[in-house]
Protein backbone atom coordinates (compact mmCIF):
# COMPACT_ATOMS: atom_id res chain seq x y z
CA UNK A 1 0.00 0.00 0.00
CA UNK A 2 1.26 3.71 -0.88
CA UNK A 3 -0.20 5.62 2.13
CA UNK A 4 0.85 8.83 4.69
CA UNK A 5 0.83 9.24 8.31
CA UNK A 6 -2.21 11.10 9.18
CA UNK A 7 -3.02 14.94 8.26
CA UNK A 8 0.36 15.47 8.89
CA UNK A 9 1.75 12.99 6.46
CA UNK A 10 -0.11 14.88 3.79
CA UNK A 11 1.60 17.97 3.89
CA UNK A 12 4.01 18.45 1.03
CA UNK A 13 4.81 16.66 -2.40
CA UNK A 14 2.44 19.48 -4.17
CA UNK A 15 2.54 19.17 -8.11
CA UNK A 16 3.54 21.78 -10.38
CA UNK A 17 1.45 22.71 -12.55
CA UNK A 18 2.13 23.91 -16.13
CA UNK A 19 -0.09 27.49 -16.60
CA UNK A 20 -1.00 27.27 -20.02
CA UNK A 21 -2.66 30.70 -19.97
CA UNK A 22 0.52 32.68 -18.94
CA UNK A 23 2.69 30.10 -20.89
CA UNK A 24 1.23 30.61 -24.19
CA UNK A 25 1.15 34.17 -24.12
CA UNK A 26 4.90 35.03 -22.66
CA UNK A 27 6.45 31.55 -24.55
CA UNK A 28 7.72 30.77 -21.34
CA UNK A 29 6.92 27.26 -18.99
CA UNK A 30 5.56 29.55 -16.20
CA UNK A 31 5.01 26.80 -13.29
CA UNK A 32 2.89 26.78 -10.27
CA UNK A 33 3.39 24.79 -7.34
CA UNK A 34 0.03 23.60 -6.31
CA UNK A 35 -0.51 24.29 -2.42
CA UNK A 36 -3.41 24.53 -2.47
CA UNK A 37 -3.40 20.84 -2.60
CA UNK A 38 -2.20 20.59 0.79
CA UNK A 39 -4.93 18.91 3.57
CA UNK A 40 -5.36 22.51 5.11
CA UNK A 41 -5.46 24.16 1.38
CA UNK A 42 -2.68 26.34 1.55
CA UNK A 43 1.11 26.77 1.93
CA UNK A 44 0.86 27.88 5.38
CA UNK A 45 0.36 23.94 6.23
CA UNK A 46 4.37 23.63 5.68
CA UNK A 47 5.14 26.09 8.15
CA UNK A 48 2.56 25.06 10.97
CA UNK A 49 3.91 21.83 10.76
CA UNK A 50 7.29 23.08 11.22
CA UNK A 51 6.64 25.18 13.97
CA UNK A 52 4.79 22.76 16.33
CA UNK A 53 7.45 20.18 15.21
CA UNK A 54 10.08 22.33 16.69
CA UNK A 55 7.82 23.23 19.69
CA UNK A 56 7.85 19.69 20.53
CA UNK A 57 11.41 18.52 20.30
CA UNK A 58 12.05 21.14 22.35
CA UNK A 59 9.84 20.90 25.07
CA UNK A 60 7.77 23.59 24.80
CA UNK A 61 4.55 22.11 23.67
CA UNK A 62 3.32 18.84 25.44
CA UNK A 63 0.05 17.07 25.42
CA UNK A 64 -2.66 19.13 26.14
CA UNK A 65 -0.80 22.53 26.01
CA UNK A 66 -1.70 25.33 23.05
CA UNK A 67 -0.74 27.02 20.27
CA UNK A 68 -1.48 30.72 20.13
CA UNK A 69 -0.90 32.77 16.69
CA UNK A 70 -1.55 35.96 14.99
CA UNK A 71 -2.73 35.59 11.41
CA UNK A 72 -4.11 36.30 8.33
CA UNK A 73 -6.15 32.60 8.37
CA UNK A 74 -4.48 30.57 6.47
CA UNK A 75 -1.52 29.75 9.44
CA UNK A 76 -4.68 29.40 12.16
CA UNK A 77 -6.61 27.08 9.52
CA UNK A 78 -3.51 24.97 9.60
CA UNK A 79 -2.64 24.73 12.90
CA UNK A 80 -6.06 24.03 13.65
CA UNK A 81 -6.23 20.80 11.73
CA UNK A 82 -2.76 20.09 13.26
CA UNK A 83 -3.87 20.90 17.07
CA UNK A 84 -6.70 18.58 16.25
CA UNK A 85 -4.63 15.66 15.09
CA UNK A 86 -2.29 15.58 18.26
CA UNK A 87 -4.54 16.92 21.24
CA UNK A 88 -3.86 20.82 21.43
CA UNK A 89 -5.96 23.78 22.03
CA UNK A 90 -5.69 26.14 19.21
CA UNK A 91 -6.37 30.11 19.66
CA UNK A 92 -6.21 32.42 16.64
CA UNK A 93 -5.74 35.74 16.91
CA UNK A 94 -7.00 37.55 13.70
CA UNK A 95 -7.47 40.93 11.90
CA UNK A 96 -11.59 41.39 11.58
CA UNK A 97 -10.57 42.88 8.19
CA UNK A 98 -10.28 39.06 6.81
CA UNK A 99 -12.67 37.06 4.57
CA UNK A 100 -15.60 35.92 6.68
CA UNK A 101 -15.01 32.42 4.73
CA UNK A 102 -11.76 32.46 6.76
CA UNK A 103 -13.29 33.00 10.36
CA UNK A 104 -16.07 30.12 9.55
CA UNK A 105 -13.30 27.41 8.62
CA UNK A 106 -11.22 28.08 11.89
CA UNK A 107 -15.04 28.20 14.06
CA UNK A 108 -15.56 25.01 12.04
CA UNK A 109 -12.07 23.43 13.23
CA UNK A 110 -12.68 24.19 16.97
CA UNK A 111 -10.53 26.78 17.14
CA UNK A 112 -10.71 29.63 19.56
CA UNK A 113 -10.88 32.57 17.82
CA UNK A 114 -10.15 36.15 18.65
CA UNK A 115 -11.08 39.09 16.39
CA UNK A 116 -8.75 42.36 16.66
CA UNK A 117 -9.41 45.60 14.47
CA UNK A 118 -6.73 45.81 11.96
CA UNK A 119 -4.15 48.40 13.15
CA UNK A 120 -0.76 49.14 12.24
CA UNK A 121 2.45 46.54 13.65
CA UNK A 122 3.61 49.64 16.06
CA UNK A 123 -0.26 49.23 17.81
CA UNK A 124 0.24 47.10 20.77
CA UNK A 125 -3.12 46.46 19.94
CA UNK A 126 -1.56 44.81 16.12
CA UNK A 127 -2.75 40.92 16.14
CA UNK A 128 0.86 39.45 16.57
CA UNK A 129 1.03 41.42 19.38
CA UNK A 130 -2.07 40.10 20.99
CA UNK A 131 -1.20 36.74 20.16
CA UNK A 132 2.19 36.98 21.84
CA UNK A 133 0.56 38.50 25.05
CA UNK A 134 -2.20 35.51 25.26
CA UNK A 135 0.58 33.15 25.18
CA UNK A 136 2.49 33.84 27.99
CA UNK A 137 -0.82 34.13 30.06
CA UNK A 138 -1.94 30.49 29.54
CA UNK A 139 0.41 27.86 30.92
CA UNK A 140 1.71 25.51 28.82
CA UNK A 141 1.27 27.90 25.91
CA UNK A 142 2.96 28.60 22.77
CA UNK A 143 3.33 31.53 20.78
CA UNK A 144 3.52 30.06 17.25
CA UNK A 145 5.09 33.70 16.11
CA UNK A 146 5.17 32.47 12.14
CA UNK A 147 6.96 36.07 11.32
CA UNK A 148 10.37 35.45 13.31
CA UNK A 149 10.01 31.80 14.00
CA UNK A 150 12.26 30.69 11.44
CA UNK A 151 10.92 27.14 11.75
CA UNK A 152 8.88 28.33 9.22
CA UNK A 153 11.64 29.31 6.47
CA UNK A 154 13.22 26.25 7.58
CA UNK A 155 10.31 23.92 6.32
CA UNK A 156 10.97 25.69 3.22
CA UNK A 157 14.05 25.60 2.81
CA UNK A 158 14.30 21.52 3.49
CA UNK A 159 11.01 20.36 1.54
CA UNK A 160 9.41 23.59 -1.18
CA UNK A 161 13.02 24.16 -2.74
CA UNK A 162 13.46 20.44 -3.26
CA UNK A 163 10.19 19.52 -4.72
CA UNK A 164 10.74 22.39 -6.74
CA UNK A 165 14.86 21.76 -7.93
CA UNK A 166 13.55 18.16 -8.23
CA UNK A 167 10.72 18.27 -10.48
CA UNK A 168 12.29 21.08 -13.06
CA UNK A 169 15.71 18.68 -12.64
CA UNK A 170 17.21 21.86 -11.63
CA UNK A 171 16.46 23.57 -14.96
CA UNK A 172 14.55 26.64 -13.91
CA UNK A 173 15.53 30.35 -14.69
CA UNK A 174 14.22 31.98 -11.87
CA UNK A 175 11.57 31.82 -8.49
CA UNK A 176 9.08 33.84 -8.17
CA UNK A 177 7.14 34.05 -4.51
CA UNK A 178 5.57 37.38 -2.95
CA UNK A 179 6.04 37.13 1.36
CA UNK A 180 4.34 37.39 4.14
CA UNK A 181 6.03 35.65 6.86
CA UNK A 182 9.09 35.85 4.74
CA UNK A 183 9.32 31.63 5.27
CA UNK A 184 8.60 30.90 1.31
CA UNK A 185 10.59 32.62 -0.29
CA UNK A 186 13.73 33.10 2.19
CA UNK A 187 13.48 29.05 2.47
CA UNK A 188 12.63 28.14 -1.04
CA UNK A 189 14.71 30.67 -2.51
CA UNK A 190 17.94 30.43 -0.69
CA UNK A 191 17.85 26.44 -1.22
CA UNK A 192 17.11 27.24 -5.45
CA UNK A 193 20.32 30.07 -4.71
CA UNK A 194 22.42 27.09 -3.49
CA UNK A 195 21.72 24.36 -6.02
CA UNK A 196 20.35 25.80 -9.18
CA UNK A 197 23.08 27.17 -11.24
CA UNK A 198 22.22 30.84 -12.53
CA UNK A 199 18.38 31.34 -11.01
CA UNK A 200 16.92 34.66 -10.38
CA UNK A 201 15.24 34.81 -7.00
CA UNK A 202 12.14 37.79 -7.06
CA UNK A 203 10.02 38.70 -4.79
CA UNK A 204 6.26 39.61 -5.84
CA UNK A 205 4.99 42.27 -4.12
CA UNK A 206 1.18 43.48 -3.86
CA UNK A 207 0.64 47.66 -3.78
CA UNK A 208 1.03 49.04 -0.39
CA UNK A 209 3.86 46.80 0.70
CA UNK A 210 6.92 47.93 1.73
CA UNK A 211 9.57 45.21 0.66
CA UNK A 212 9.09 46.51 -3.01
CA UNK A 213 11.01 49.29 -2.26
CA UNK A 214 13.20 48.04 0.69
CA UNK A 215 15.06 45.85 -2.28
CA UNK A 216 15.03 48.46 -4.71
CA UNK A 217 16.57 51.36 -2.56
CA UNK A 218 16.93 49.71 0.79
CA UNK A 219 13.98 51.90 2.03
CA UNK A 220 11.01 49.81 3.81
CA UNK A 221 8.63 52.32 2.58
CA UNK A 222 5.09 51.36 1.29
CA UNK A 223 5.08 51.65 -2.96
CA UNK A 224 1.58 52.50 -3.60
CA UNK A 225 -2.35 52.49 -1.65
CA UNK A 226 -3.01 49.38 0.15
CA UNK A 227 -4.07 46.42 -1.05
CA UNK A 228 -7.04 43.75 -0.91
CA UNK A 229 -5.13 40.96 -1.38
CA UNK A 230 -4.80 38.97 1.98
CA UNK A 231 -1.94 37.90 3.82
CA UNK A 232 1.01 38.78 1.93
CA UNK A 233 2.87 42.59 1.74
CA UNK A 234 4.17 43.39 4.93
CA UNK A 235 5.82 47.23 6.34
CA UNK A 236 9.08 45.20 7.91
CA UNK A 237 11.97 42.45 7.84
CA UNK A 238 11.32 39.59 9.09
CA UNK A 239 13.58 37.40 10.85
CA UNK A 240 12.47 34.80 8.24
CA UNK A 241 13.37 36.80 4.62
CA UNK A 242 16.38 38.60 6.47
CA UNK A 243 19.31 37.18 4.63
CA UNK A 244 17.50 36.01 1.65
CA UNK A 245 19.22 36.28 -1.36
CA UNK A 246 16.92 38.91 -3.75
CA UNK A 247 17.82 39.34 -7.33
CA UNK A 248 14.69 41.39 -8.07
CA UNK A 249 11.45 42.53 -6.82
CA UNK A 250 8.15 43.04 -8.95
CA UNK A 251 5.28 45.53 -7.55
CA UNK A 252 1.80 44.19 -8.86
CA UNK A 253 -1.15 46.06 -8.52
CA UNK A 254 -4.53 45.27 -7.49
CA UNK A 255 -6.08 45.60 -11.07
CA UNK A 256 -3.12 43.28 -12.29
CA UNK A 257 -3.43 40.27 -9.38
CA UNK A 258 -7.30 40.25 -10.17
CA UNK A 259 -6.94 40.16 -14.27
CA UNK A 260 -4.21 37.38 -13.48
CA UNK A 261 -7.05 35.52 -10.85
CA UNK A 262 -9.46 35.28 -14.01
CA UNK A 263 -7.06 34.42 -16.31
CA UNK A 264 -6.11 31.50 -14.08
CA UNK A 265 -9.59 30.65 -13.91
CA UNK A 266 -10.82 30.82 -17.54
CA UNK A 267 -7.89 29.62 -19.04
CA UNK A 268 -7.01 27.09 -16.82
CA UNK A 269 -9.68 25.79 -14.88
CA UNK A 270 -7.82 26.66 -11.18
CA UNK A 271 -9.95 28.89 -8.76
CA UNK A 272 -7.33 30.39 -6.66
CA UNK A 273 -6.82 33.16 -4.14
CA UNK A 274 -5.72 36.70 -4.70
CA UNK A 275 -1.93 35.93 -3.54
CA UNK A 276 -1.38 33.52 -6.23
CA UNK A 277 -2.90 36.13 -8.45
CA UNK A 278 0.41 38.28 -7.35
CA UNK A 279 2.58 35.32 -8.01
CA UNK A 280 1.23 34.51 -11.16
CA UNK A 281 1.07 38.36 -12.45
CA UNK A 282 4.93 39.21 -11.23
CA UNK A 283 6.46 35.69 -13.12
CA UNK A 284 4.82 36.54 -16.14
CA UNK A 285 6.52 40.39 -16.38
CA UNK A 286 9.91 38.37 -15.14
CA UNK A 287 9.02 36.16 -18.23
CA UNK A 288 8.81 38.94 -20.56
CA UNK A 289 12.09 40.34 -19.28
CA UNK A 290 13.96 36.98 -20.00
CA UNK A 291 11.87 36.41 -23.54
CA UNK A 292 10.90 33.29 -24.87
CA UNK A 293 12.03 29.52 -23.71
CA UNK A 294 12.60 30.22 -20.21
CA UNK A 295 11.49 28.02 -17.14
CA UNK A 296 10.02 29.94 -14.15
CA UNK A 297 8.17 28.43 -10.83
CA UNK A 298 5.74 30.44 -8.36
CA UNK A 299 3.68 29.65 -5.66
CA UNK A 300 -0.09 29.17 -6.01
CA UNK A 301 -0.70 29.80 -2.17
CA UNK A 302 -3.96 28.90 -1.79
CA UNK A 303 -7.32 28.14 -3.60
CA UNK A 304 -10.30 30.47 -3.67
CA UNK A 305 -13.12 29.04 -2.02
CA UNK A 306 -12.32 31.56 1.26
CA UNK A 307 -12.60 34.33 -1.05
CA UNK A 308 -15.78 33.64 -2.94
CA UNK A 309 -17.60 36.48 -0.78
CA UNK A 310 -14.63 38.90 -1.91
CA UNK A 311 -12.57 38.24 -4.81
CA UNK A 312 -15.31 36.15 -6.70
CA UNK A 313 -18.59 38.41 -5.27
CA UNK A 314 -19.34 40.83 -8.44
CA UNK A 315 -20.29 43.40 -6.19
CA UNK A 316 -17.51 43.19 -3.92
CA UNK A 317 -15.32 43.76 -7.26
CA UNK A 318 -17.46 46.61 -8.72
CA UNK A 319 -17.38 48.72 -5.09
CA UNK A 320 -13.36 48.79 -5.56
CA UNK A 321 -13.08 49.31 -9.19
CA UNK A 322 -11.93 45.66 -10.08
CA UNK A 323 -14.48 44.36 -12.13
CA UNK A 324 -12.99 45.66 -15.51
CA UNK A 325 -9.87 43.87 -14.49
CA UNK A 326 -11.82 40.75 -14.04
CA UNK A 327 -13.40 41.03 -17.06
CA UNK A 328 -10.22 41.39 -18.82
CA UNK A 329 -9.03 38.49 -17.09
CA UNK A 330 -12.03 36.12 -18.16
CA UNK A 331 -11.32 37.30 -21.76
CA UNK A 332 -7.71 36.49 -22.09
CA UNK A 333 -8.21 32.76 -20.26
CA UNK A 334 -11.18 32.32 -22.55
CA UNK A 335 -8.81 33.26 -25.44
CA UNK A 336 -6.38 30.85 -24.19
CA UNK A 337 -8.58 27.74 -23.23
CA UNK A 338 -7.55 24.92 -24.92
CA UNK A 339 -8.70 21.08 -25.28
Amino acid sequence: MNTVNGFAGAIGNTPLIRLHSVSEATGCTILGKAEFMNPGGSVKDRAALAIIDAAERAGTLATGGTVVEGTAGNTGIAIAHLCHARGYRAIIVMPDNQSAEKFVALEALGADVRRVKAVPYSDPNHYQRVAARIATEIPGAIWANQFDNTANRDAHYATTGPEIARDTDRRLHAFVAATGTGGTLGGAGRYLKEHVPGIRIVLADPQGSSLYNWVTSGELAAHGPGSVTEGIGIGRLTANLSGTPIDQAVSVPDSEAIETVYRLLHGDGLLLGSASGVNVAAAVRVARELGPGHTLATILCDGGQKYLSRLYSRTWLTERGLAEAADRGRALGEAARYG
